[in-house]
């Protein structure tokens, strides 16, 4: 029996992806230990992974930190991993290769550098689908891919059953209208216009809901939407993966929420712009599409509403 390391620091929506890849490598490895090297933010989540052995924190500090490094690799070797599957693929995980395993190939660091194609240059391999990046890595690296391309996150979820209660939830639609300060180009400005649409059409059928982050609490009060917080609180992953999961619809900008959403297999639709595309970040899924346009000011809320009544119906 061997240890195997699998590193994945984030962020939410990239965690989402990752299940499939993480279930892959632990079916491909069910005689071993499989461990998880990943941040804070995620350490108490992937703990009920039930493809995991463990979970290491990685606190992520400077590199400059030189008492830090020291004591994460001293922790790091004393597993003595026999292999690790980078699906972090930054410069802070290629930086940790260099002092770990400065000359393996792929049988013993699996990366995105080191499956890298002999016709490609990272520049142009990354410009490929993520779940198409982690197939080729995996499967370069000896691993048979089942899941990779279809990613299960319901391991996420929790009961919350009480929270539902609480705010009556039975039939309800998640809307996701925030997006990180910067990165402003993802957000579509007309939810609010949208939920009048919504409500015009379906009357009180439908509780609109947001689940708003940290950040995002004061932010509430320009939409008109019931605010889902636990004891004032926002939601933990697991609980906001148990309310899209339970959720009639979700809608939602580029943003971590919509990747969980396409990965719990739910109904939905993304608000694309020209910062990226949805088959770049391998978004759709039979129950989850996005409508991609070239600027989102231009897309109407007539547009959108049209899309959600046919799923709706």
């Amino acid at each position: 029996m061997s240890n195997i390391l699998i590193i994945k620091h984030g962020s939410l929506g990239d965690i989402a992806q990752a299940s499939g890849a993480i279930q892959d490598i632990s079916d491909f490895h069910k005689n071993d230990k499989v461990f998880l090297l990943t941040s804070r933010p995620y350490i108490d989540l992937f703990k009920q992974n039930p493809y995991l052995t463990g979970t290491i924190l990685d606190k992520r500090l400077s590199r400059f930190n030189l008492i830090y490094l020291f004591s994460l690799m001293r922790k790091l070797k004393k597993y003595k991993f026999t292999k690790i599957f980078d699906l972090q693929n930054s410069s802070r995980s290629s930086f940790y290769k260099k002092i770990l395993f400065p000359n393996a190939g792929n049988l013993i660091w699996s990366s995105s550098e080191t499956t890298l194609p002999k016709s490609k240059s990272k520049d142009e391999f990354d410009k490929n689908p993520v779940l198409n990046r982690f197939k080729h890595q995996l499967e370069t690296s000896g691993v048979k891919t089942n899941k990779t391309m279809l990613p299960d996150f319901n391991w996420a979820c929790s009961n919350i059953e009480n929270l539902k209660k609480k705010f009556d939830l039975n039939k309800y639609i998640v809307l996701f209208p925030f997006c990180s300060s910067h990165l402003t180009i993802k957000k579509w400005p007309y939810y609010n216009e949208l939920i009048s649409l919504i409500k015009k059409k379906f009357g009180d059928e439908y509780k609109i809901v947001v689940a708003p982050g940290p950040e995002e609490i004061d932010m509430t009060k320009e939409i008109n939407a019931i605010s889902i917080l636990n004891e004032n609180k926002s939601l933990n992953i697991q609980e906001l993966a148990s309310l899209i999961k339970d959720s009639t619809f979700v809608i939602s900008n580029d943003t971590g929420p919509a990747h969980m959403t396409s990965h719990l297999d739910a109904k939905g639709v993304a608000l694309f712009g020209s910062h990226t595309t949805a088959y770049k970040v391998s978004i759709e899924r039979e129950n989850f599409k996005a409508i991609q346009v070239t600027d989102l000011k231009k897309l109407s809320p007539e547009k959108v509403f049209e899309y959600v009544m046919k799923s709706l119906n």
